[in-house]
């Protein structure tokens, strides 16, 4: 059982796959339709032109905004980038609600950092200003943004409990899997030094089912709210991360084991769809591993499961950990610490094999709820030593869900290493096996822990050396998508950017390969509180464009308050555009005499 009953799951209720081939693959459209018979040129005469968009134009950026707004957003931009405010605004915080008393601390919050980045407390509540965003071309992503508040050391432990494997805890097993995919107690705490995201500690199955619950009333509220909506969610609310530490780890060593091999044909250094290996050579080296004799390991590589080319690319050597394959019976990699061939496929205890199979059920029970309300699903982004797992079972729901249009959207990092290797190999397979793709593209939220934990443990840094190696990075993966996307209608990607030239870049692209705002294959997406100069904007010219939108009580959003309140400071340090450009609208506004302007 174990890990290999994983793959079994995930393909129960789906249509058997067709072979693949390493073939250069078609880029198939559908079929053409009534509307498209009538010619595609008419149809672009009758389109108005891509409208230009001036983030510097402060009355149309600002005009969704009263004035005692601005004043708010200058006032809490300019606390956050205080160094000094910011190392001591717990305490301050604590002694504000003890001065003042609950109900006065809950009214100030709601006036500054509360009502600057948070919608309201609950799904009515946000109501209005969901409406407001809307009418001025803005939509929102929903995001129940209560989070538990625990000491470091609680968070330790509840990390280190629910990361490790009954196996473990009586001391085997633990030196077969990698060190990235291993708990460590010194970054238990998932919270340090992570500034944007939300972070979730297992607690209990029962936990689980209330998260995810809360996820349903996000989506319906999503539905609700407009006809295209998002909910964003995060797997390591679903279920017990130990899971997906352990299917990363397999995922991760499948993958090295194929590189590896590639080194030894000489391959190495390639993108990873330019690397190819030669079929009779990998059978060779199986061979001399001793891991099955030769008459079976032929039968492996076969034309049924590989194509004619002689050779398997990446998505090939993926499709071989499934449990309907011979392989999978003898899967087995090199530790490369030992010298030692291992087995993959680790072993659960029957409650470890209950836990991770009522976490996919709840994946599937939101999946199928936004396919119902016609919400768009975006599962988050987390950790790397989470992260292989979560794109393989979001791909999973891609698979079952993607059919029509994309509904599920997978999260790619652009501060890694891997981020265009892994954007292209999702985009191939979701040609070959005819699926529509979806992706939000974003920097990332981990980099100091991410950086820290490498170094500390041992294992390379997965993270871009520069902030302009990160640029570069988005830039290469954005543009090969929009490439997708040109060919592709049934493709899509949110660029979740606050960067001006980022959105910039993405315009002239749009231009560039003839993607229009109204065919909604391109969204953007900013924060609540953030860069309304990009989204407004955006939104008035016709684009689509959201805000992510957190809610929930004052008090239980303070944590993420509180790394809202850091993550500005870094920003607004480093560049004072969005400051400037509320002083100067607020400026034009009071010598035009119109100070009291109401949006309409």
């Amino acid at each position: 059982m174990g890990l290999r009953r994983v793959l079994s799951v995930l393909r129960s209720g789906l249509p058997r796959r067709a072979p693949l081939s390493t073939a250069p693959a078609t880029r198939e459209q559908p079929a053409a339709g009534p509307e498209a018979e009538r010619g595609l040129g008419a149809a672009e005469a009758a389109r108005p032109p891509v409208p230009a968009v001036d983030f510097g134009n402060t009355q149309e950026a600002y005009r969704s905004r009263r004035s005692w707004e601005l004043v708010r957003s200058l006032l809490v931009l300019r606390l956050c980038a205080s160094p000094a405010l910011l190392a001591r605004h717990e305490q301050l915080l604590h002694l504000t609600r003890r001065l003042l008393g609950q109900r006065l601390f809950d009214k100030l919050m709601k006036m500054t950092f509360y009502g600057q980045f948070v919608a309201g407390e609950d799904q009515e509540s946000i109501r209005p200003l969901i409406r407001h965003n809307r009418a001025f071309g803005v939509g929102s992503i929903l995001d129940y943004s209560v989070e538990e508040d625990l000491t470091t050391e609680e968070a330790e432990r509840k990390e280190m409990e629910s990361c490790t494997s009954a196996v473990e805890r009586d001391g085997h097993g633990t030196s077969k899997r990698e060190k990235q995919f291993q708990a460590h107690r010194a970054f238990g705490d998932r919270r340090d030094g992570v500034v944007s995201a939300r972070t979730y500690f297992y607690a209990n199955e029962a936990r689980c089912d209330s998260h995810m619950e809360t996820f349903l009333r996000c989506i319906e509220a999503s539905g609700g709210a407009s006809e295209d909506g998002f909910s964003a969610i995060k797997l390591t609310a679903l279920g017990r991360p130990q899971f997906l530490l352990q299917f990363s780890d397999v995922l991760t060593k499948w993958r090295r084991f194929f590189h590896q091999m590639a080194a030894e044909q000489g391959k190495a250094g390639l993108d990873a769809m330019d690397t190819k290996l030669e079929v009779a050579a990998l059978q060779e080296s199986v061979v001399k591993m001793g891991i099955a004799p030769r008459t079976e390991i032929e039968n492996w590589f076969t034309v049924e499961t590989l194509g004619v080319s002689g050779t398997l690319d990446l998505l090939d050597w993926g499709s071989l950990i499934d449990s309907r394959t011979e392989l999978s019976k003898h899967l087995v990699v090199p530790n490369m610490q030992t010298g030692q061939l291992e087995p993959l496929l680790s072993q659960f205890t029957e409650e470890e094999e209950q836990q991770m199979t009522r976490m996919l059920q709840r994946m599937d029970v939101l999946a199928k709820k936004a396919s119902e309300a016609g919400v768009r699903l975006m599962v988050d982004a987390e950790q790397t030593y989470f992260q292989p797992a979560i794109s393989r079972l979001t791909l999973e729901m891609q698979r079952r869900f993607n059919v029509e249009k994309p509904l599920i959207f997978n999260t790619y990092q652009c501060y890694l290493k891997d981020a265009y290797d892994n954007v292209t190999l999702d985009v191939e397979l979701s040609r070959r096996e005819g699926w529509c793709f979806g992706a939000k593209l974003v920097r990332g939220a981990y980099m100091a822990q991410e950086r820290a934990r490498a170094l500390e443990i041992g294992y390379e840094d997965p993270i871009n050396p520069t902030y302009e190696a990160t640029n570069a990075m988005y830039h290469r993966c954005l543009n090969y998508v929009l490439e997708e996307l040109k060919h592709n209608a049934r493709a899509a990607v949110m660029v979740a950017s606050h960067n001006e030239d980022t959105v910039y870049f993405t315009l002239r692209r749009m231009e560039e390969l003839g993607l229009h705002p109204a065919d909604r294959q391109v969204y953007f997406g900013q924060l609540l509180g953030m860069c309304d100069q990009i989204s407004f904007p955006l939104g008035q010219a016709g684009f689509p464009v959201y805000k992510y939108v957190p809610y929930g009580p004052v008090m239980e959003v303070l944590p993420y308050l509180s790394r809202r309140a850091q993550e500005n400071s870094g920003v607004m340090k480093g560049a004072q555009r969005e400051r400037q450009l509320l002083w100067q609208e607020l400026r034009r506004r009071l010598w035009t005499g119109s100070l009291f302007h109401r949006p309409a």
